[in-house]
């Protein structure tokens, strides 16, 4: 059953030693992200599952202790996932991006509080198929929690990755609602195809949430809500 869930953005920039100068620009961001991971603790789960963006085709189930790396940005800085010890191989298969970053904000806030597994979703994975998918992972534990990475839109200004798309507001608009209230629904309905012009990373593990939600009656709230380099950022909490 699913006892609480933090939504999250995945930008590596949320990573201080990467934002560099410019990490003053997402303080509130990571203060909205740990006041989420306290709601996960608060729910006093038995398993933690992290589920986040991994490119196309995804990639995972990864184990406790799953090694990841910031390396490819330019930052010697290694992270694990949970506090388990990596497995022989481990470091063939590090942890994606959004996974990563997952980790760095666990470890930032001393997560002790229950096992930790993590899942690579692919971004073009159908709707039910992601709904079925958080279907599965709450059968996993009596009591599961979620934390869930991805951004909304690309492409909220000129400068933003995507340039300017006038649907991008819109559409993070709703999403932000939609992860505010809790509306499983309203994420299940989520448009695929218009997220993918959008260059929409959450998409897809916002709706592995939604099959993991149904029939929990959890409560949402909205922590944050903000596009500050053209990329929609939302941070909400669940219980």
């Amino acid at each position: 059953m699913l006892v609480a869930a933090a939504v999250c953005p995945c930008p590596p920039l949320l990573v201080p030693r990467v934002a560099a100068g410019a990490a003053p620009e997402l303080a509130a961001a990571r203060a909205a992200c740990t006041d989420a991971l306290g709601v996960l603790a608060a729910s006093r789960p038995d398993l933690l599952v992290v589920v986040g963006p991994a490119g196309q085709s995804g990639r995972g189930p990864y184990p406790e202790g799953a090694p990841g790396s910031f390396h490819g940005f330019g930052v010697d800085l290694d992270v694990r996932l949970g506090e388990g010890v990596s497995l022989p191989g481990a470091a063939e298969r590090p942890l994606p991006p959004s996974l990563a970053v997952a980790a760095w904000l666990l470890e930032r806030t001393d997560w002790s509080d229950a096992p930790v597994e993590g899942l690579g979703v692919g971004e073009a994975l159908e709707a039910e198929r992601c709904v079925q998918a958080g279907a599965g992972i709450v059968t996993r534990a009596d009591r599961v929690a979620l934390l869930v990475m991805g951004d909304a839109s690309a492409c909220r200004t000129l400068k933003a990755p995507g340039y300017l798309d006038k649907r991008a507001a819109g559409f993070d608009a709703e999403v932000a609602r939609a992860l505010g209230a809790a509306d499983v629904a309203a994420l299940k309905a989520l448009d695929a195809e218009l997220a993918y012009e959008l260059k929409v990373s959450g998409r897809a593990p916002w709706q592995v949430l939604a099959g993991a939600a149904e029939g929990a009656d959890l409560g949402g709230a909205l922590l944050y809500e903000d596009a500050p380099y053209g990329v929609g950022y939302v941070v909400a909490a669940w219980s």
